[in-house]
């Protein structure tokens, strides 16, 4: 198999995880042209990046993305509020943004398709991203409960 040829399948590898993970055309928007695909020495799709900037990475464990800032940013312009994202209140976004975990009793509101375990984007009240992580409760119970970490941060957007 020649290197476009390769290249060209995993291109559409990881447009077809992005579009069954975040929803149809997801993948052309997290995958502009450009980007590169970072193997591992086995050969499998480990991280896409775009430049210097990581837009995702592939977890092992069960294929699907943690989303870098450059790729939270990329889906957020992409896809319309409220998909995938978690609005933090504005006094605690500097703290999020440095990577601080997101508390339930800090969320303004959240997209209500958020299941437990799902990749987010959060947000701060202008929409605009501080942070991307994994959601450790559903959109609503973000929402209803007053305590626990709702979202574990993984990546904040200083």
């Amino acid at each position: 198999m020649s290197t476009s040829a390769s290249r060209d399948s995993a291109e559409r590898q990881v447009r077809a995880i992005a579009d069954f993970q975040f929803g149809k055309g997801a993948g052309e928007a997290l995958f502009p042209s450009g980007c590169r695909i970072v193997r591992s020495k086995t050969r499998r799709v480990r991280q896409v990046m775009l430049g210097d900037e990581r837009i995702v990475t592939v977890r092992a464990q069960d294929g699907r993305f943690t989303l870098g800032i450059m790729g939270a940013r990329l889906l957020a312009q992409a896809l319309a509020a409220p998909a995938y994202r978690v609005v933090i209140a504005d006094e605690v976004a500097d703290f999020v943004a440095d990577g601080k975990n997101a508390f339930a009793k800090h969320i303004v509101t959240a997209d209500t398709g958020i299941r437990a375990g799902d990749e987010v984007i959060v947000v701060s009240g202008e929409d605009k991203v501080i942070a991307t992580g994994q959601a450790l409760l559903s959109g609503r119970e973000m929402v209803a409960f007053d305590y626990g970490v709702a979202v574990k941060v993984r990546k904040g957007g200083k």
